[in-house]
């Protein structure tokens, strides 16, 4: 081909558009398709956490009931179990109540006193401890297990966890294949007797 014959053909070449969309799409289709997967699993975290805080809600206020025994609390906590696995079959749900005398007390959730004789920051090694609450083991947030009884403060917690609905983490190499929820509510059992009150505290040892 002749140079002025090839300069034609380039010239024509370089006018020519067709296919031009096509190419721009392969370019585009890419960078919508992570946001669209993206925003599609922040969408489905936000509202599985606003349906969760919503059961945790409901379920401690019924807790906090006179006619509340451990048998209803189990049926209220099976109720969370099944609301939640509607939002995620495949989930793994826990659930803890913690009891307190007072809100302050939920608040500051202080470790009961003990002696940190290695400085590691926890009860451990057989060091002394002042057993507050009377359970025979040192509680790091002062709380005690279990529903309390009147006019106890109960912190109500529910855990969920379960695989991203969508794998685009895993595509971008940043943040981990599961989603952790945690839905947390304090409410205080209703005066329906006269609150409990501990004995004087105990000294005990921790575990070796």
């Amino acid at each position: 081909m002749t140079a002025p014959r090839l300069r034609h053909a380039l010239r024509r070449i370089g006018r020519d558009k067709r296919g031009a969309t096509i190419i721009e799409f392969a370019i585009v289709a890419p960078v919508m398709c992570l946001l669209l997967v993206g925003a599609f699993d922040v969408s489905h975290t936000l509202y599985a956490r606003g349906v969760l805080q919503g059961i945790v809600q409901k379920t401690a206020r019924d807790s906090t009931l006179e006619t509340a025994d451990v048998a209803k609390q189990e049926m209220l906590d099976e109720r969370v179990r099944k609301q939640a696995k509607a939002l995620a079959n495949n989930a793994t749900i826990e659930i803890k109540r913690r009891y307190y005398r007072t809100f302050s007390d939920v608040a500051a959730a202080r470790a009961e006193a003990w002696t940190d004789t290695n400085g590691n920051g926890t009860c451990d090694a057989s060091e002394p401890y002042q057993d507050e609450n009377r359970n025979s083991s040192w509680d790091k947030d002062g709380g005690n297990g279990g529903q309390g009884g009147a006019k106890d403060a109960v912190l109500y917690t529910v855990t969920m966890t379960y695989p991203r609905m969508m794998p685009l983490p895993k595509f971008l190499g940043v943040g981990g294949t599961t989603t952790k929820l945690v839905a947390t509510t304090v409410l205080k059992n209703q005066p329906y007797g006269d609150q409990g009150s501990y004995a004087a505290p105990i000294v005990r040892n921790c575990a070796p």
